[in-house]
């Protein structure tokens, strides 16, 4: 199963597929693109910016519902299993299941001219239930210990993605 989302950021309306929340940070016009695809060893996400704040980090999480009108729209991190504690306005803090092996933690650094790319393999196979969008966060990277799970920075954009 491979997801795919690719667009260009504009203010939220009912046919964007990325969307900025923060348009000083997610400027209107810069442009996502977000794969994941199985692999040998679980799966790879990749995700491509154009167009960021220049040599700035972001911090970028997979969600589980499809962008919205409001950064809420797009629920809860996706887990592979699911903190039964967490909610969109609730995230998990819980380290069992918030853990690089369990979500999918997209780091992305851009370069001078707000370019950036990131990659990295999860160790889980997408089955019947799957990511529907990739939310950027304010947060400048993605905070390593469990007491800072929750502290990621607004979300500033979102990208929807699709079965491919």
């Amino acid at each position: 199963m491979v997801l795919f989302g690719s667009g260009t950021l504009t203010m939220p309306n009912s046919t964007s597929k990325a969307i900025t929340y923060d348009p000083d940070l997610a400027p209107i016009g810069a442009a996502m693109t977000a794969t994941i695809i199985p692999t040998s060893e679980g799966s790879t996400a990749q995700l491509t910016v154009l167009g960021l704040l220049p040599d700035r980090g972001y911090t970028v999480y997979a969600y589980d519902k499809a962008c919205g009108a409001t950064p809420g729209a797009a629920g809860a991190r996706f887990q592979e299993h699911l903190d039964p504690a967490a909610t969109s306005a609730t995230p998990s803090t819980d380290p069992r299941y918030v853990n690089p092996y369990n979500e999918i933690w997209l780091d992305v650094q851009t370069d001078d001219a707000g370019t950036g790319t990131s990659a990295t393999t999860i160790p889980f196979v997408l089955t019947d239930r799957v990511p529907h969008s990739i939310v950027v966060h304010n947060g400048m990277h993605i905070p390593k210990g469990p007491s800072q799970a929750a502290d990621i920075g607004a979300p500033i954009a979102c990208l929807t993605l699709s079965l491919r």
